[in-house]
């Protein structure tokens, strides 16, 4: 898997996408820019499956990724068991066309 970097440091990144992440899990979906999107879209399958997982380890590991404890709270008790009989794909990224501003091309990424 190709890693994408955003022009930006590692700590800068996994900041970032810890951020994006855990507005994920609070509000089910976010409009962000097509490449972000498309670089997150991992992270919160993982999470995800953590949830499903659903032992002490999990609930630490995602607690250290996500960014506020109300949404780990959500990851385990409302997220999680909506998928308990899927395999995968737990979210997905739709294009929206282009912000005003800069003409960014902008997506939004949503739990299925």
């Amino acid at each position: 898997m190709r890693k994408r970097k955003l022009g930006r440091t590692t700590a800068h990144r996994r900041a970032l996408f810890g951020s994006l992440v855990t507005a994920v899990m609070l509000h089910d979906r976010i409009e962000t820019t097509e490449s972000k999107a498309k670089a997150v879209k991992p992270f919160v399958d993982r999470m995800v499956t953590l949830g499903k997982r659903g032992d002490l380890a999990a609930r630490r590991q995602a607690a250290a990724f996500l960014k506020k404890p109300e949404a780990v709270r959500r990851l385990f008790a409302d997220v999680a068991p909506r998928y308990a009989d899927r395999q995968g794909g737990y979210c997905r990224v739709v294009k929206t066309g282009f912000r005003r501003g800069d003409g960014a091309p902008m997506a939004i990424l949503e739990l299925v």
